[in-house]
Formats: C-alpha cells, structure tokens, sequence
C-alpha cells in the first residue's frame, strides 16, 4: 500500500512540473523572438539632407511632409542592406544615391548653381575598415556622384580627381553620364539669381560669403552606417554653395573634413559652411577626440560642432555612428534634415532645432 502511495505521488509531481513547464512558454511567447534578437549583430544608420535655417513657421505642410517621406525612403533603403547582411559602404552608397535623385536637396539633381550658371557637384566616401576613402570634386554630368567617389577608392590609386579628369574616369568606369540640363531646377536657379542680384547691390566681389547666400549652401547630403561584420562607412555629397566663383570646393570632398570613418572610434558625415569644416577638420576632430581623450561620440560631436566650430565662425552640423551603433546628429543651426534607425527597425526623423 505504502508503495502504492508513493507511485501515485511520483506521477502527480511529474505532472505538475510538466504543467508549470507549459504555464511559463503559454505566459512569455517572446522569449524565443527576445533571445533570437539579442543574438543578431549590431548594426545601424544615420543620415542628413543638409543644416540650415530649417524652421517649421517657413513649412508648408506638403513640403514638410515631402522632406519626411524622401528621408524614410533613402534610410530605410540602406537599413534593408544592413538587415540583410550587407556591407555598410553599399548602404552609404545607395542611401545617398536616393537624396541625390531628389530635388529636395542640394546634391546632384537638385544641386545650387554657380555664378556662371552651371551645376558643380562634389562627392567622398571612406571605409572604416581599410581607411580607404574616394573623392571627386568640381564634376558636371555625373548622375550620382558619390558612385564616383567609390570607384576611385576601389579602382584608381588616388584619393580626389576632380573636374573633366574626374569625368573621363567615370566615363571609363561605365557610370551614368547625364547631360548637364538634368540637374536643371527651377528652385535652385532663381537662388543662384536672387544670389547675383544681391551681389550687385552690395558691390561686393565676395558676396557669397554673405550670410544669407551661405545659407542657400545647406542642403548636402551625407550617411553614416554600421553594418553586422563591425565595419562603418561615411559618405558625403553636395552640390556645393549657391553662386560661388572661382571653382570654388568646400568641406564635402575632403576627407576629415566632410566625410571620416575609422572602425576605431566613428563615422562622421559633414554639413555646413565648408570652408570652417575644412580648417576645422570637423569629422577627423571628432574621431581624434575619441580616440585620444577617450571622448564618447556624443560627447565630441557636442565639443566640436557646439564650441570647436563656432568659436572659428562656422556653423553646420554632423551625423555620426561609433563602432557601438551609438549615434550622433549634431548642429549649432536652426534645423538639420536627419533620420536614424537601429536593428531594431526603430525609426526616428527630425528637421527642426532639440
């Protein structure tokens, strides 16, 4: 009898168990997706339209709505490659070449004319991993130029062409060549007009460095992203400042300045007056201050671009991924145009000041 007893109490022990078991599984059904998640690599993407005055009483909702949209597209674009495995220079490179087929912004087709009447575009890229970056400056029938940019990192032996030798070189490397009429629009030439006119009433040669012919300028686009293999990647484009001379080339195709990337520290994205991103050695700064002062990212962006570059003159603004995913999007302006996303798939978008 006692063993009798005993056998029936084994059996109601092992049953409870099984039945607590199936209680916790019925109660947490995410445990399985929570611990698949954690297990995915890092990886994460920011990027920018261009610093300015960007003010929500100068929006129209449709514009604003337009500006919103456009983002989401180029930063969920680049997301899907780095979901996918990809490597976070095909994502800079595709992300940017959406804003660069935009009107919105002031790279490629909807790039800033000069005082001759022509579009000027200036383009860099730079990887992480290898320290291997690509420029090209002053190009004038190239669709996308930052595509250009990355061929002459991966297949020349320089760093910046620029120019007509730029062009032969992406003639040669099977790039869409437009002719110069496609960047032709209607918003960016009566800029570059409103620009001369004023430049005749003031009498001055150097009118465009006049600080409401400076701000026509902010519209660079530019991308920063991790991907799952730990690799980051920056890239830039511009169309340059609105009515400049001379051939002028600012802050977007030099690398540390417009565009830096180190898989030690970060991967910074210019935009703003060039020539105080130039002489500030805006993206570099940030990188070495992380890597020599032990600065977080956040933390040398907000040194740089809120104390470093106005105390120069200068005002603009970054975006930034550290080899952590953590992200930066820092400007002293009115407003930047930027988004972020995570692995996660959390998207965040902004336009106007904090």
């Amino acid at each position: 009898m006692k063993n009798l007893l005993l056998l029936f109490s084994l059996i109601f022990f092992i049953s409870c168990n099984e039945s607590a078991e199936n209680n916790k599984e019925t109660q947490n059904p995410e445990a399985e997706k929570t611990v698949s998640n954690d297990s995915v690599p890092n990886f994460g993407i920011v990027i920018h339209g261009g610093a300015g005055t960007i003010r929500k009483e100068n929006m129209s909702d449709s514009l604003e709505q337009a500006y919103k949209e456009k983002l989401e597209e180029a930063i969920r674009t680049g997301h899907e490659i780095l979901a996918n495995g990809g490597t976070a220079l095909e994502a800079v490179q595709r992300t940017i070449n959406v804003m660069e087929n935009s009107p919105l912004f002031n790279s490629a087709k909807g790039a800033v004319f000069t005082n001759e009447g022509k579009n000027e575009l200036d383009a860099s890229i730079m990887d992480g991993e290898t320290l291997n970056a690509g420029a090209v400056a002053g190009v004038t029938n190239v669709k996308n130029p930052i595509n250009l940019a990355y061929e002459v990192m991966v297949n020349s032996d320089h760093v910046l062409l620029s120019g007509k030798g730029a062009e032969q070189f992406a003639k040669e490397q099977g790039l869409e060549i437009v002719d110069p009429s496609y960047f032709y629009t209607e918003k960016r030439y009566k800029a570059m007009e409103r620009a001369r006119e004023r430049e005749k009433e003031e009498n001055n040669k150097t009118a465009f460095y006049d600080p409401f012919i400076k701000d026509e300028k902010f519209g660079t686009v530019g991308c920063a992203a991790l991907d799952k293999h730990g690799n980051i990647a920056a890239g830039t484009s511009t169309g340059g400042m609105s009515n400049k001379k001379y051939n002028r080339i600012g802050d977007s195709p030099i690398i540390g300045a417009g565009t830096y990337a180190n898989n030690k520290t970060c991967a910074v994205s210019s935009t703003g007056w060039g020539e105080y991103f130039i002489r500030g050695v805006v993206a570099y700064d940030i990188s070495a201050m992380m890597e020599y002062k032990g600065l977080s990212l956040q933390e040398a962006a907000s040194e740089v671009i809120q104390k470093k570059l106005p105390a120069l003159g200068g005002d603009g603004g970054i975006i930034a991924i550290d080899h952590d995913g953590n992200v930066a999007m820092e400007f002293n302006t009115a407003g930047m145009y930027r988004a972020t996303m995570n692995k996660n798939g959390e998207l965040k978008i902004g336009m106007y000041s904090k």
